[in-house]
C-alpha cells in the first residue's frame, strides 16, 4: 500500500501582516497551495483597529498614502474608501498658532501660510534643493550616497524655523525619531510621497487594508489560520516542519517568515533589528477642538506630543455622532516610560486652545515596536533567502513603511515563483 502522511503544502507563510498577506495573495493567485499562520486573532500585524464605545481606534496613529507605488498593485483603493487629510499643518508658536498649507492643494491657505512667519525664501529654497533629487530621481536617491537626516539638512542649508518648528516635529511622528539620525535618503523618499499623494484613513480604520488583502488572498485560494502561534521551525528531508501551539505541525516545501522585526530572532538565527516606539493617546472631546482637519505640531517643542489631530474631522466614521476623536502621539523611549496623562493634557490644551482636562480618555496605545529603525546608510532589497527553503519578508527587510512591507512581500513571492 502507498505510504500516507501529513499533507505537505507548497508554502507556509508565518505572519498575516501586510508583507505576509501580499506574498500569500501572489502565490495563491499563481496556483500555489498556501497556508498562512497568524498568532493573533485577526490579520494585520501592526495595522489593527478596535471598536471602543463606538469609536474606531487604530492601534497607534496610522495614515495610508495612496502615492505609495506598491499600493494600487496590492489593493483596490476605492474599496478602502480613503478619507484624505488636508496637505498642511497647524503649528503652535510662542504667541499664536499658525497654519501652513500646500499652495496648489489648498490655495485658500496661501495668505495664512505667508503670514505664518515660517516660510522665509532662504528656507524654502533650501527645502526645494534638498527635496528635488527625490522628486526627479528616486532610484538615484536609493542607490546614491547617504547620511543622517541632520547632516543632510545642514548640507542643504536648511537651518531656520521651517526646519525646527515644522519639519522636525512633524517628521518625528512619521519616523518615530527626533534625533536626526534617521537615513536622509529614507526621509527624502517619504517626503516625496507626501508631496505626490494625500494621506488619509480608510473609513473603517487602518485594519481595512490588511482585511482587504486577506480577502483577496483567500479568494485566490490561500488558507489563513488565525490564533495559530508558531513555536518552532525546522527543516527536514524535502520539507519544513512548522510547529504550532495547540495544533498539528504543518509541513511545507517552503516557508516565508513574515513576522515583525522584534520577533525574527524567535524563529531564526538573525538578530532582532532595532525598532522605534510610539505612544498614542485617544480622547473623546465633547466639543470639537478645531474647525479643520490639519495635523497640529508644537513648534516650541514644549512637551511630549509630536503630533495631534481631530481624526473625526478627517473620517467622520471614527467617532459616534455628537463626539469628536482626538489623537495625540508621543515618542516612546526604549525603556517604555512614556508621557504622563497630565503632561499630554496640558500640552493638548496649549495646542488646541481648549480645556483638554475635560476630555474623556478612551485608551492609550504603547507601541514599542512601531517602526524598524532606519539609520544611514539606507539598505533596501535585503536578500529574501535566509536558509534553504526559508525566506523572510517585512518592512524591516526594505523600508520602514507600508510601502516597504508590500514590496518585500511581493519580492519573496516572486522569488519563489521564479524557481
Amino acid at each position: 500500500m502507498p505510504r500516507t502522511g501529513p499533507a505537505t503544502h507548497d508554502v507556509v507563510v508565518i505572519g498575516a501582516g501586510l508583507a505576509g498577506l501580499r506574498a500569500a495573495h501572489i502565490l495563491a493567485r499563481a496556483g500555489r497551495d498556501v497556508v498562512v499562520l497568524e498568532a493573533a486573532d485577526d490579520v494585520g500585524g501592526r495595522e489593527r483597529t478596535d471598536i471602543v464605545d463606538g469609536f474606531l481606534l487604530d492601534r497607534g496613529f496610522h495614515v495610508l498614502n495612496p502615492a505609495y507605488p506598491a499600493l494600487p498593485h496590492a489593493a483596490d483603493l476605492a474599496a478602502l474608501d480613503l478619507q484624505a487629510f488636508p496637505v498642511g499643518v497647524r503649528v503652535r508658536r510662542e504667541r499664536r498658532s499658525v497654519r501652513l498649507g500646500h499652495p496648489l492643494r489648498h490655495p485658500g491657505l496661501i495668505p495664512a501660510t505667508v503670514a505664518s512667519g515660517l516660510v522665509r525664501p532662504a528656507d524654502l529654497w533650501a527645502l526645494a534643493r534638498w527635496t528635488m533629487p527625490a522628486m526627479l530621481d528616486p532610484k538615484g536617491v536609493i542607490s546614491g550616497s547617504d547620511r543622517s537626516l541632520a547632516e543632510g539638512w545642514a548640507r542643504a542649508g536648511l537651518t531656520g524655523a521651517l526646519r525646527t518648528e515644522v519639519l522636525e516635529p512633524f517628521l518625528a511622528g512619521v519616523i518615530a525619531d527626533d534625533t536626526g539620525a534617521t537615513s536622509e535618503a529614507f526621509v527624502r523618499l517619504l517626503v516625496r510621497m507626501f508631496a505626490l499623494g494625500r494621506p488619509g484613513l480608510p473609513a473603517d480604520g487602518i485594519a481595512a487594508l490588511p482585511r482587504h488583502l486577506a480577502s483577496r488572498a483567500e479568494a485566490a485560494g490561500a488558507d489563513i489560520r488565525l490564533s495559530h502561534r508558531v513555536t518552532a521551525l525546522s527543516r527536514g528531508t524535502g520539507a519544513c516542519e512548522v510547529a504550532v501551539a495547540g495544533a498539528d505541525t504543518v509541513h511545507a516545501s517552503r516557508v516565508i517568515i513574515a513576522v515583525g522585526p522584534e520577533a525574527v530572532a524567535t524563529l531564526t538565527d538573525l538578530p532582532a533589528r532595532k525598532t522605534k516606539g510610539l505612544q498614542t493617546w485617544w480622547f473623546d472631546a465633547a466639543q470639537e477642538p478645531a474647525f479643520d482637519a490639519l495635523l497640529a505640531v508644537d513648534g516650541r517643542r514644549r512637551g511630549p506630543i509630536v503630533n495631534t489631530a481631530v481624526l473625526s474631522r478627517t473620517a467622520r466614521t471614527y467617532a459616534p455622532r455628537g463626539h469628536h476623536l482626538v489623537q495625540a502621539t508621543c515618542l516612546l523611549p526604549t525603556d517604555g516610560r512614556g508621557a504622563s496623562e497630565d503632561e499630554v493634557r496640558r500640552q493638548l490644551a496649549e495646542l488646541w486652545g481648549k480645556d483638554a482636562a475635560q476630555w474623556r480618555l478612551l485608551r492609550r496605545d504603547d507601541v514599542r515596536h512601531a517602526l524598524p529603525a532606519q539609520p544611514a546608510p539606507l539598505h533596501v532589497r535585503s536578500a529574501p533567502w535566509i536558509a534553504e527553503r526559508i525566506l523572510i519578508a517585512g518592512d524591516h527587510r526594505d523600508t520602514a513603511s507600508i510601502q516597504g512591507a508590500l514590496v518585500s512581500g511581493a519580492r519573496v513571492a516572486r522569488t519563489l515563483l521564479s524557481i
